[in-house]
């Protein structure tokens, strides 16, 4: 591939792959950012990308014995999502794709609601005003265009620049390398520029856009098209939880204080496939996963975590079990869902009451009350 379009210069890192803090005269003012983590701060964030890799590992078996329709990995992709989502304040709004399960983790969304959409069950699975996390997108770049609406909204509601952490708030939007082509990114990004809108772009490039490279998609670093609208632009390592962290502090800050939008570009990689549809050996050699294997983001925590005596036994013991626990109850709770009812997908089409909406509600329970009593 095409350094010019993939390469790593200019990445913010903070832990290289060994697990060894990287400081340099560029990334100090992001090493500050960093600098009141704890060691139990950072067994959180561990702690956390394993479940959600736990989650990753179950959602796929449990697709392949049938259980699931289909299921989107996000294997190789924990320290992008968990480190941004930390970042988060708890009035900030997230809008995910459909590959953000480290994210709504963090968020708090239960774990068996998040396989609802992936089981054919449910159009959703939550409440999104309940974590402040909106439900997974499956239309490439529509999550994109809602969350620089929504931020937009936030602006009016002089929720931005009031210089109060607990009531500023902003919005990230989570997309992939494929989704920058869609025109709803360019839409997006235009309104959310000239509109100051607080907004976090954050773009997880993991280099293939199901079986095309990024390479078949841009000549430049993806985060240089921020600068084309007028949007503070930066590229961070994407395995590296506390890079991905710092980086989206410093734009969360930025669009708190009324300093408007920023992309984000987490160059990371996809361990797994596509969807559970996907064959990546198809389009992909053994030598560069293998190369990428050995970033694993998990892996390098661990090792920074062992390095610095951060790393404690009982602790681990508990995370595993955590991890297992995990697995038992999405095992047997998913197998359990059940579709709801018809009615359901009435009620959340508008804020307020619908004429209309109350018309069709109301043949549809007729309809089924004619039909029960005719069999």
């Amino acid at each position: 591939m095409s350094d010019q379009a993939t390469g790593e210069q200019g990445l913010v890192q903070l832990l290289d792959p060994a697990g060894v803090r990287v400081e340099t005269d560029q990334n100090a003012a992001y090493r500050e950012r960093v600098a009141h983590l704890q060691p139990d701060h950072l067994r959180a964030m561990y702690r956390d990308m394993m479940l959600t890799r736990r989650f990753d590992d179950e959602s796929t078996a449990l697709q392949r014995q049938g259980e699931l329709a289909l299921f989107a990995q996000a294997r190789g992709q924990e320290a992008a999502q968990v480190g941004s989502a930390y970042a988060l304040a708890p009035q900030d709004y997230v809008f995910p794709s459909y590959r953000e399960h480290g994210v709504l983790h963090v968020r708090g969304v239960d774990p068996v609601d998040r396989l609802r959409l992936f089981r054919g069950e449910d159009h959703g699975g939550w409440d999104p005003a309940d974590h402040n996390a909106h439900l997974y997108a499956l239309v490439l770049g529509s999550q994109v265009l809602h969350a620089t609406g929504y931020a937009m909204g936030v602006q009016r509601d002089g929720l931005v620049g009031t210089g109060d952490p607990t009531r500023d708030t902003a919005v990230v939007a989570y997309f992939g390398d494929g989704t920058t082509s869609q025109g709803d990114v360019h839409e997006a990004m235009v309104f959310a520029a000239v509109n100051d809108a607080p907004v976090v772009f954050f773009l997880q490039n993991n280099q293939w856009a199901i079986s095309e490279p990024t390479t078949r998609q841009a000549k430049v670093p993806l985060a240089h098209r921020g600068l084309g609208y007028g949007i503070p632009s930066v590229r961070v390592d994407g395995n590296d939880v506390l890079a991905c962290y710092a980086v989206t502090l410093e734009a969360l800050e930025r669009a708190h204080s009324g300093g408007g939008p920023t992309l984000v570009e987490a160059f990371t990689y996809r361990m797994g496939a596509h969807t559970t549809s996907d064959d990546p050996t198809r389009y992909r050699d053994r030598e560069e996963e293998e190369r990428w294997r050995r970033r694993d983001p998990l892996d390098r925590l661990e090792a920074h975590l062992k390095a610095t005596g951060a790393w404690d036994q009982a602790w681990w013991d508990g995370v595993e079990a955590d991890a297992e626990a995990l697995a038992e109850r999405i095992r047997v709770e998913t197998r359990e869902l059940g579709a709801p009812p018809t009615s359901a997908m009435f009620e959340h089409v508008y804020a307020t009451p619908h004429a209309t909406v109350a018309d069709e509600a109301a043949w549809q329970a007729e309809y089924e009350t004619e039909t029960e009593a005719a069999r």
